[in-house]
């Protein structure tokens, strides 16, 4: 029984800190599972390197997962830990990718240089945002400002927004709080206002798939809630065939044992938009994500179809 674990992570500074979360939920089993130490390896994948481009326009969203999932298949890491959102709604078979840590808040936030709030951004602002999901869903609150792409780590992005390249920039609302940095926060867009991508706020680990030792480690470290959540938005995904380009945005949450679920989806110039949402019994919930995605995709007459 292999005593030494491995946790493979992207290099940024978020990635790191939830690296180091994964890290202390394993070591609670350390007495149970007689690991002797964890240790956390960076690993720099694609998606690191292209900063100037959209993730769509150069492979997917996959860019940020596969080179730390290829340390996994080959036996160089033994735990992989990714954002959830950064998961494309296809998966190695040969990988166990059932593990959630607790969520955070997977709401959208805005920050300016001078706290404006987005309805007081003067006509013509320039925000800045990674994603069409993002993009679209603001358009639809504010027509008459200009929407650029931004990538790179949160303080590359903040950094841009001080040096004036933009007025105003979009973030996850998780990976500011876990940063400590909040006070940057000019605004909080609500669950209505933005639906959030699939995922967000939630931390996955991955191990393979014939590494029952591990399975069996991740199943007791696993959110139950986190998971059932995360499963229904991306079995939204799975149905669309959704991957970074697709403008969709699925948001599930638990109240008194019902699962809610919303889902929006854009055409891929942003004119159309669907718009659907059901509640399910938990335990249900299995068949939640499904059921929407089938909905949608029926309402928005096969927009997107299963790629051959």
């Amino acid at each position: 029984m292999k005593k030494k674990i491995i946790i493979g992570t992207r290099g940024s500074k978020l990635a790191l800190i939830y690296a180091k979360i994964a890290e202390k939920n394993i070591k609670k089993f350390k007495s149970k599972f007689s690991i002797k130490s964890v240790s956390i390896k960076k690993v720099t994948t694609t998606g690191d390197k292209i900063q100037n481009k959209r993730l769509s326009d150069v492979g997917g969203k996959g860019l940020f997962t596969k080179k730390i999932e290829s340390e996994l298949l080959n036996k160089k890491i033994d735990i992989a830990v990714h954002a959830s959102k950064d998961i494309p709604s296809k998966v190695s078979k040969k990988l166990y990718t059932n593990c959630f840590l607790k969520r955070n808040d997977p709401r959208e936030v805005l920050i300016t240089r001078n706290k404006k709030k987005f309805k007081n951004l003067p006509k013509n602002s320039i925000v800045g945002t990674s994603s069409f999901r993002r993009e679209f869903q603001l358009k639809k609150i504010r027509k008459d400002l200009i929407y650029k792409l931004i990538r790179g780590n949160v303080d590359t992005r903040i950094n841009k927004l001080n040096n004036k390249f933009y007025d105003a920039i979009i973030l996850s609302y998780a990976g500011l709080k876990v940063l400590g940095m909040k006070n940057k926060i000019s605004q909080i867009f609500s669950l209505s206002e933005i639906i959030p991508s699939a995922g967000q706020g939630a931390i996955a680990l991955q191990c393979r798939k014939n590494d029952f030792r591990m399975i069996k480690l991740l199943k007791g470290i696993n959110h139950k809630r986190t998971n059932i959540c995360v499963n229904a938005e991306r079995d939204v995904l799975k149905i669309l065939d959704g991957d970074c380009e697709t403008p969709v945005g699925v948001n599930a949450k638990i109240q008194n044992n019902t699962l809610n679920i919303a889902t929006e989806l854009f055409s891929l110039d942003g004119k159309k938009r669907f718009f659907i949402k059901s509640s399910k019994k938990l335990y249900l919930a299995h068949l939640a994500g499904k059921e929407l995605g089938e909905k949608i995709k029926k309402k928005s007459k096969n927009l997107y179809k299963k790629k051959k």
